[in-house]
C-alpha cells in the first residue's frame, strides 16, 4: 500500500531564534508546521556564551535561551525532524524540499538558515582545527584554562567572546588588521579595560602553526609588511560571516553574496518562499532581529496559506 503523502502548511528550514518563532507564530495560527534542522536547535545562541541584548533578560546562556525559545516553539504543535535540505523545488502550489534521505513537501517554506563564520583560508587553520584553532569560546575556552589565546576580528563577536575567553586563559591577544574596533562600544570598553586583553593592530594572521596542536601564529603588519611570530596555544577567529545559502542558489532569491532577498514580509522572489534572520540581506544580524524577522513570517505564511486555499478552492468549483 503506497504511503500517503504529507503536505505540510509551512516547513521552517532551520531551528535558530528566527526559525523558532516562525514556527511557533505558524503554528499558534493553526497551521500545521515542520521544523527542519541539521544541528542543535537554537544555531549561533548556542556558540554564545551571554546574550545581554535579548529584552526580557539582563543576561542569559545562549544555550539556555536555545532551549526556551525550542520548547515554546513546539508548544502549540509544531513538528520537529532532523534533515539537511539539499534542494527545494519549486512545484508552484507545493514545495519540495530534498534533503539526503527523503523529500518533505509543504504550502509554504521559511529558509531560516543563518550564517556561519568565515575561514580565515591560511595554512594551518584547517590542519589544527579542533586542536586549537576554533570558532566558539563558549564551546573550547574552558580547554585554554592558563593559556595564552589569539583571537582574530575587531567585531562584536572577536572582542565579545575574546573577553569572556579572559576567565580561562591567562592572556588574550586580540588581532586586528585596522588600527580602531569595529565592535560597539560597551564592548570595547570592556576588553580595552581588562587587564588580560592585549591587541596587535593594523596586522592579520598570515598561518597558524603547530606541532600536533597548536604553537603560535605568524602575523604580517599590514603597513609596514613586517611578519613575526606570536607563540599561542589557541586561535579563535571571527572574521564575518557567509551565508548558508548553497542549497538555495537554483532559486532567484539570492544576490551576488549569496544573502536571501526579501520584502518587507519576508517574502522571497518565489511566492510562498520565505527567509529570515541571518541568510537574509539585512543591516543587522541579532537574536532580537532574527525574533522579529520570525514573527513577520510566521503571520505572513499564514495570510499566504489562506489565500492559496481559497485560490484552489475557487479552481475546483
Amino acid at each position: 500500500m503506497e504511503e500517503t503523502k504529507t503536505v505540510y502548511d509551512v516547513i521552517v528550514i532551520g531551528a535558530g531564534p528566527g526559525g523558532l518563532t516562525a514556527a511557533l507564530y505558524a503554528s499558534r495560527a493553526n497551521l500545521s508546521t515542520l521544523i527542519l534542522e541539521k544541528g542543535l536547535p537554537g544555531g549561533q545562541m548556542n556558540n554564545t556564551a551571554e546574550i545581554e541584548n535579548y529584552s526580557g533578560f539582563n543576561s542569559i546562556m545562549g544555550p539556555d535561551l536555545s532551549m526556551k525559545m525550542y520548547e515554546g516553539a513546539k508548544q502549540f504543535g509544531a513538528e520537529h525532524v532532523y534533515g539537511d535540505v539539499k534542494e527545494i523545488i519549486d512545484h508552484t502550489t507545493e514545495k519540495e524540499l530534498v534533503t539526503g534521505s527523503k523529500s518533505y513537501f509543504a504550502k509554504s517554506v521559511i529558509i531560516a538558515t543563518g550564517s556561519e563564520y568565515k575561514k580565515l583560508g591560511v595554512t594551518g587553520e584547517a590542519e589544527y582545527n579542533g586542536r586549537g584553532v576554533s570558532y566558539c569560546a563558549v564551546c573550547d575556552g574552558a580547554f585554554f584554562r592558563d593559556k595564552h589565546v589569539v583571537v582574530v576580528g575587531g567585531g562584536d563577536s572577536a572582542v565579545e567572546e575574546g573577553t569572556y575567553l579572559t576567565q580561562f586563559a591567562s592572556k588574550v591577544t586580540i588581532v586586528h588588521r585596522r588600527d580602531t574596533l569595529r565592535a560597539q562600544k560597551i564592548l570595547q570598553d570592556r576588553a580595552f579595560n581588562n587587564d588580560k586583553v592585549d591587541f596587535i593592530w593594523d596586522s592579520v594572521v598570515e598561518e597558524i602553526v603547530g606541532d600536533e596542536k597548536v604553537t603560535g601564529v605568524s602575523i604580517k603588519n599590514v603597513k609596514s609588511g613586517e611578519v613575526s611570530e606570536l607563540d599561542a596555544d589557541g586561535v579563535f577567529i571571527y572574521i564575518g560571516l557567509l551565508p548558508n545559502s548553497d542549497s538555495f542558489r537554483t532559486l532567484p532569491i539570492t544576490n551576488e553574496e549569496g544573502w536571501i532577498e526579501t520584502d518587507v514580509q519576508m517574502m522571497t522572489a518565489v511566492p510562498g518562499i520565505f527567509a529570515i534572520g541571518d541568510v537574509r540581506d539585512t543591516v543587522l544580524r541579532q537574536v532580537a532581529t532574527a525574533v522579529g524577522d520570525g514573527s513577520v513570517a510566521g503571520n505572513a505564511v499564514y495570510h499566504f496559506v489562506e489565500e492559496l486555499k481559497e485560490s484552489l478552492e475557487k479552481q475546483q468549483a
